[in-house]
């Protein structure tokens, strides 16, 4: 589990009903915790629409300096109001511990994943995944794909399909195609897994293929995605 933040008490502007809130902590590439510093006296507001820039915020660790996009925290009221969390500044400070932190180790630590129960997580589960593996920059894709939602990083196009149905051949043609056009590299995480063409497709285009499943850990189903598990970006 990750460590969480310091609780505030958040209103939920529907029902009026009070709840205790803490962020939870994300962990950087160098393995120290990062949370949202959360403003005691802003108001919490009911998420109507689903904006790039309004689901994340920029966080800069304090261990190592590096400054990152990581979900904006939210809370479920039970009257059904999803509430985004006030945040102090438009650019958060990462949780800095009180003791002197050792250099950033070279090599990754433990993958800490994010569980899905909304298409939202399995963004957020496929981001904290990507920087994991040393992406950069990642940001929600210019083009938007025929299926799915489309993420980039530096160098990288990535399509993840929170839905049901297994991606098919025609989704991992066009996630390959839009990648070549942009000179970046790519590759498929789906929640439902692959039909069999659109496996033996991946693997003659380069296209590496997860499944996440509901703890947010993707699982590597062709080799291409067993060697960028092993060795990242």
């Amino acid at each position: 589990m990750w460590a969480m933040s310091e609780s505030v008490s958040v209103r939920c502007p529907a029902c009026r009903r009070e709840h205790l809130y803490a962020a939870p902590s994300y962990p950087c590439t160098c393995g120290a915790p990062v949370a949202p510093p959360l403003d005691r006296h802003g108001t919490a507001t009911a998420v109507t629409h689903r904006a790039w820039a309004e689901d994340w915020v920029t966080l800069q660790c304090g261990s190592c300096g590096r400054r990152d996009q990581w979900p904006r925290p939210e809370l479920g009221c039970p009257c059904g109001t999803v509430l985004r969390i006030a945040v102090a500044g438009q650019t958060a400070t990462a949780e800095v511990s009180t003791e002197v932190a050792p250099a950033p180790p070279k090599r990754r630590l433990p993958f800490q994943p994010v569980t899905i129960r909304t298409a939202r997580d399995a963004v957020t589960a496929a981001a904290v995944y990507l920087r994991w593996l040393g992406y950069r920059d990642i940001r929600r894709a210019d083009q938007r794909p025929p299926s799915g939602i489309g993420i980039a990083a530096r160098g990288l196009l990535a399509q993840v399909d929170p839905t049901v149905r297994p991606a098919s051949l025609r989704d991992v043609e066009c996630l390959w195609l839009t990648a070549m056009t942009e000179s970046a590299a790519c590759v498929y995480f789906s929640l439902a897994g692959y039909a069999t063409d659109a496996r033996t497709r991946a693997d003659t285009l380069g296209v590496p293929l997860f499944v996440l499943d509901l703890t947010g850990t993707p699982q590597p189903v062709n080799s291409l995605a067993d060697e960028l598990d092993a060795t990242g970006s």
